[in-house]
């Protein structure tokens, strides 16, 4: 009898067999092991995203929640409360504050590879994107320099789960609470001391005389720092997995870096870092003869509506020059990612700099690592030889 467990390891290492057996054979899955319902076919999942007044986030969109948290960021809310979330964070994402961090974008890509000139082998996760990222997510947040490894240490365990008891455990827990102490003092400091950074713009957004509150300012930048190291440092990773497993295409990139934006789209699709989000119905919905109660939670695969042939001719082909319009990387709808261009600017300029030094490289190990995560999926270690 088939089984989808999203805490499982053996999904962790590789879910697409099990998104296909979802897509064909049971495109809205009961899973037991998570306790929701699973879609997993590109157009269900978009319809869901689309209708958040069935499909709410409102209760949590992590697969596994952080307590306290749903109701009060982007990605656990709905309109209309989401539109004025939305509209006051992005004030700090305007273009005209992207574009003062260009710069140092390049200079950490650069001071991050050059190490690695001559290198025999070395980590990707260790030596590359857990250092790039720290350095571009300071540089954006404005946090404090020093704190670049403890903050990443903490913000990798808010988004990890227990494979064994599927829920959040006590480091889990004690790592969210220590970002929010931490992420309470940075406020405070930049309340009193603004700089042009990030925390400090949506902090003082405001839009005629309506602000964030306290709490609401504290949790954007919890989930901010989160998002920033799991989920950009996740999909350096992935991509670094994706250019060594295919050089013909690593190649062209090399040769051509104007074609890393197409790269960065096709790996999205192909092999994103954010596989999982939850949503919790407000009524009953009947979908393939299913009949899904109000309350339940429902589970939408982004990594496996990125994958259905419905939508994707060839799916499990890595084509660069495919041009994935739609995929489900940053989410969609009220809830695409509202740090898009951060990482596309960010994943771009970090492969520009790493291609100059390592130009030529191999996957070492045969089997990876995964982060235990229900949610995102990306590898503990990669370690990388020139080829």
């Amino acid at each position: 009898m088939f089984s989808f467990d999203p805490y499982s390891p053996a999904v962790d290492a590789d879910p697409f067999p099990y998104y296909k057996t979802l897509r064909d054979e049971h495109p809205c899955f009961w899973s037991k092991e998570a306790g929701m319902w699973v879609l997993s076919r590109y157009a269900d999942i978009v319809t869901a995203l689309n209708d958040w007044q069935t499909f709410s986030s409102a209760k949590g969109n992590l697969m596994t929640e952080l307590p306290n948290r749903a109701g009060a960021t982007l990605g656990t809310t709905d309109p209309p409360r989401h539109d004025r979330l939305r509209g006051l964070i992005q004030h700090a994402f305007m273009k005209r504050n992207l574009e003062s961090l260009a710069e140092p974008i390049k200079a950490a890509a650069r001071e991050v590879a050059e190490p690695l000139r001559g290198e025999k082998q070395f980590d990707f996760v260790e030596d590359f994107s857990a250092k790039f990222t720290v350095k571009v997510l300071f540089a954006a947040l404005g946090l404090p320099m020093g704190d670049e490894a403890q903050v990443r240490e903490k913000a990798v365990l808010m988004v990890q789960s227990d494979p064994h008891t599927r829920t959040k455990g006590p480091e889990h827990i004690a790592a969210y609470n220590w970002m929010q102490d931490y992420a309470s003092k940075v406020i405070a400091e930049r309340r009193r001391n603004p700089q042009n950074d990030l925390i400090s713009h949506f902090s003082m957004a405001e839009i005629d005389g309506d602000k964030l509150d306290e709490r609401e300012v504290l949790l954007t930048t919890t989930t901010l720092i989160m998002a920033g190291v799991e989920s950009l440092g996740g999909f350096l990773a992935m991509f670094a997995l994706n250019m060594a497993d295919h050089a013909d295409a690593r190649r062209q990139c090399v040769a051509n870096p104007a074609l890393l934006a197409d790269a960065i789209e096709e790996s999205l699709r192909f092999n994103t870092s954010a596989q999982r989000f939850r949503r919790c119905l407000t009524r009953d919905h009947t979908l393939h003869g299913q009949t899904m109660r109000e309350g339940d939670f429902v589970c939408l695969a982004y990594g496996s509506g990125n994958r259905d042939e419905r939508q994707f001719p060839n799916p499990d082909v890595y084509d660069i020059a495919r041009k994935p319009k739609g995929h489900l990387g940053f989410g969609g709808s009220v809830h695409a990612c509202l740090g898009t261009a951060i990482a596309r600017i960010s994943v771009k300029a970090a492969f520009e700099e790493f291609h100059k030094v390592v130009p030529e490289y191999r996957r070492v190990q045969e089997q990876l690592p995964w982060m235990p995560s229900s949610t995102f999926r990306s590898p503990l270690r990669l370690d990388l030889a020139p080829a």
